[in-house]
């Protein structure tokens, strides 16, 4: 079947599955706290990765274009606030844990998982944290995280792979962004050089794509679990994530409130630089904090299909 049919076929399926993943969408409360997040379904389907030559913007690393499968999961409708990653940071309400929910995950003793410093300096660098997306902190950060609120809340959680982060961008089409080809109303959706007046903004005020999800274009970039690669595609046919080997260069998605709108396009890569630790003062540089990366946050999933106990820690696991 040609890649043209598979879109076709893809884009007439899409708004019935958005109905029911409407039905099975559920609010993550964060025990012990007023803090909760909205946790979006997304039914699982086949998309074409990367993007085409002629795509305004293209670059070398998005090629080339592979059809990818990806299995149903939830992924949370904007990205991670100071409200709740604050929490881990503090590790303030670990004693309010709730009973293990889902029966395929591992037994977590909570007081054994890492947890962040506290840094040295204010991370949001004043421009807010009440509602605003968390940001700095590496992608080890980010995985130690979801372990946490694993913890915490009885079910699976852990970062998006890069092929799942992209399916739910796209939202089912093809386009350079969720809503078009066009960069021209992208200030509609999403915070980006031209309108951010040089800061990140409050979480999911703009529109977000047809599937639900805030600020995948824009606002802050996010982190994922896998190496990047440039090349990475040819082999993705044959594994579903690229598992880190080593510290540099993770995958990193969306664009932020610094780039400029080809930046923010869905097939749009960067890897993570050591230069994000540059004015870190401390000896050794801190593991869980980019001092020099005030454009990248993350975002959590959870799959469908919790994988077995044994899998669960390579999820948890960076180096």
């Amino acid at each position: 079947m040609s890649l043209k049919k598979c879109f076709f076929i893809f884009f007439l399926l899409s708004s019935l599955r958005l109905i029911f993943a409407q039905e099975e969408s559920y609010q993550l409360k964060l025990p012990g706290t007023n803090h909760s997040l909205d946790m979006v379904f997304i039914e699982g389907g086949t998309f074409a990765i990367g993007s085409p030559s002629n795509e305004k913007g293209h670059k070398q690393d998005e090629s080339p274009q592979k059809l990818i499968e990806v299995e149903s999961f939830w992924i949370a409708s904007t990205e991670l606030t100071w409200n709740l990653y604050q929490h881990f940071i503090d590790r303030d309400i670990d004693n309010s844990n709730l009973e293990k929910k889902d029966k395929a995950l591992m037994s977590l003793d909570i007081d054994a998982i890492s947890g962040a410093t506290t840094p040295y300096v204010d991370m949001s660098f004043g421009m807010g944290t009440e509602d605003f997306p968390a940001i700095g902190m590496t992608q080890k950060a980010a995985v130690q995280f979801t372990k946490w609120l694993s913890a915490m809340t009885g079910n699976f959680y852990r970062l998006p792979t890069e092929a799942e982060w992209e399916y739910a961008c796209r939202a089912g089409t093809q386009t350079a962004y969720s809503h078009g080809d066009s960069p021209l109303d992208l200030d509609q959706y999403a915070w980006f050089k031209d309108n951010s007046q040089g800061k990140y903004q409050k979480v999911g005020q703009l529109k977000p794509n047809s599937w639900g999800l805030y600020d995948m274009h824009g606002n802050v970039a996010e982190w994922t679990l896998d190496q990047y690669e440039p090349g990475v595609y040819k082999k993705l046919n044959r594994i579903k994530w690229n598992r880190p080997s080593k510290t540099y260069p993770k995958s990193v998605r969306g664009g932020s409130w610094m780039d400029n709108g080809i930046q923010l396009r869905a097939a749009a890569r960067m890897g993570s630089n050591p230069e994000w630790k540059k004015r870190d003062p401390q000896l050794p540089k801190s593991e869980w904090w980019h001092t020099d990366a005030p454009f990248v946050g993350f975002r959590i999933v959870r799959p469908y299909k919790t994988p077995k106990k044994k899998e669960q820690e390579i999820f948890w696991t960076t180096k």
